[in-house]
């Protein structure tokens, strides 16, 4: 790995940009944080030469979800863990949810934040401020103040805003500062004391659990109010089929509703529990076959905006614990890309323009940046191998935590540099270079 190759080629990749309809092999000249020469057959001269041929260069991707942990739990993730996983995972940039201690709910604390990522982090770290004061659900932040001190978006993270009295206020306020609301949609009073998904596996393991109406009760809601407001909300981790069917029919009626949705609810169901226990759990839960087939099937005919890891590490102290204690949460910074590839470009569901409209464009709309291959450009950009097989070690990760279910898993398709503002910030090691 190197962060100071100054200028170099990057020779012979799929150079692909579905904003420019762009869909080719060149070359590609990065210098002084820019792309600057897109073409074929560019000659070296005294460029360092990296090797993309084989490999797709894609427009780099953003993780909307993310949980940094610092300020706060420095012992489950930090800044710098965290980025240097999200550089392993392909991504150039994470938008970092605001449930750190003390909450991101202050201008001080997201200029801490930002601080912190600029001298320790490897890619750009994107805050995202609370809804409510300490995430209590009670007063609304100072908005106006945190969108000055450089947040992307406003979420009360895992703590639902449960008063629509009070979201209805977040949202004028969201769209009179040209912010995005971020909601995690549960209504609490239906999701109290529960584990996991409700249905047979939680039956059979004796477990309080969460039906799927706790989930599209809220999204309903936020649908109603960003049609009141005008303002846009992008719900969190969409997991049940219901849900994709109200965002669907949102969007129909062109509300400004966008949603993401994780690899962990496009590849497990709720039987994962039985084998991977607390590294399966999860909120939303992990749901049925029937909700997971749902939300392929919007995946695929563009319902979903955008994949998120929703990386949620934890110390194994908190995992190390009966299913109800244990946090809920998985990592997956360094799995996402691979199961996208894995699971839905592999699997022929999705067509590669889509998946990097999945994985880049969308989300870099939504929180107000530019990903785009064209010369000129910031030079942020994500090279993967489509088809490389490789079996996923959770010792080998570079984030401080290591709970999750995908350990061992055979994937095929894998990152292989990540290139930020003009620097390779990390390579596999069997990239070539000359």
């Amino acid at each position: 790995m190197t962060d100071r190759m100054g200028s170099f080629l990057l020779k012979n990749g799929r150079v692909v940009d579905p904003m420019r309809k762009l869909d080719d092999v060149l070359d590609l000249v990065i210098g002084e944080g820019k792309i600057l020469q897109i073409g074929k057959n560019i000659l070296p001269g005294n460029l360092r030469v990296v090797d993309a041929s084989g490999l797709v260069c894609a427009p780099g991707f953003i993780d909307l979800h993310v949980h940094l942990r610092e300020p706060g739990k420095e012992e489950a993730e930090t800044i710098h863990t965290g980025t240097l996983a999200a550089a392993a995972g392909g991504f150039t940039a994470v938008a970092c949810m605001p449930n750190t201690n003390p909450v991101n709910d202050s201008a001080s604390v997201t200029t801490l934040i930002l601080e912190k990522a600029q001298k320790e982090g490897v890619i750009a770290v994107l805050p995202i401020a609370a809804i409510t004061k300490k995430q209590e659900g009670k007063e609304l932040t100072d908005i106006s103040a945190l969108k000055a001190a450089g947040v992307v978006a406003i979420s009360d993270d895992g703590k639902p805003v449960a008063s629509s009295l009070l979201m209805r206020a977040a949202m004028e306020a969201a769209r009179k500062y040209g912010l995005t609301v971020i909601d995690h949609c549960e209504d609490p009073s239906l999701a109290s004391g529960a584990a996991m998904n409700e249905g047979a596996t939680a039956e059979k393991l004796g477990l309080r659990g969460m039906p799927t109406a706790a989930e599209e009760v809220m999204v309903a809601r936020n649908i109603i109010l960003a049609q009141l407001t005008g303002a846009h909300i992008h719900m969190a981790h969409m997991s049940t089929a219901g849900s994709m069917e109200l965002i669907r029919q949102g969007k129909a009626q062109r509300i400004a509703v966008t949603c993401e949705v994780t690899p962990h609810h496009f590849s497990l169901t709720d039987e994962a529990v039985l084998k991977h226990g607390t590294h399966a759990k999860m909120n939303p839960p992990l749901r049925s076959a029937q909700d997971v087939e749902a939300v392929l099937k919007a995946i695929a005919d563009g319902t979903v905006d955008v994949i998120a890891s929703d990386h949620a590490p934890h110390h194994a102290d908190t995992k190390k614990v009966p299913f109800p204690e244990a946090a809920f949460g998985i990592t997956g910074l360094e799995t996402s890309v691979a199961l996208g590839l894995d699971r839905l470009v592999n699997s022929r569901l999705i067509s590669m323009n889509r998946f990097i409209e999945l994985y880049s464009l969308n989300a870099a709309k939504i929180v107000g940046l530019q990903r785009t291959i064209q010369e000129g450009a910031e030079a942020s950009l994500t090279i993967f191998h489509p088809t490389k097989e490789f079996i996923v070690k959770a010792t080998d990760s570079r984030s401080k935590s290591r709970n999750t279910p995908f350990d061992g898993w055979k994937l095929r398709g894998s990152p292989m540099a990540t290139i930020y503002n003009g620097k390779l910030v990390w390579n596999d090691p069997q990239l070539k270079f000359s």
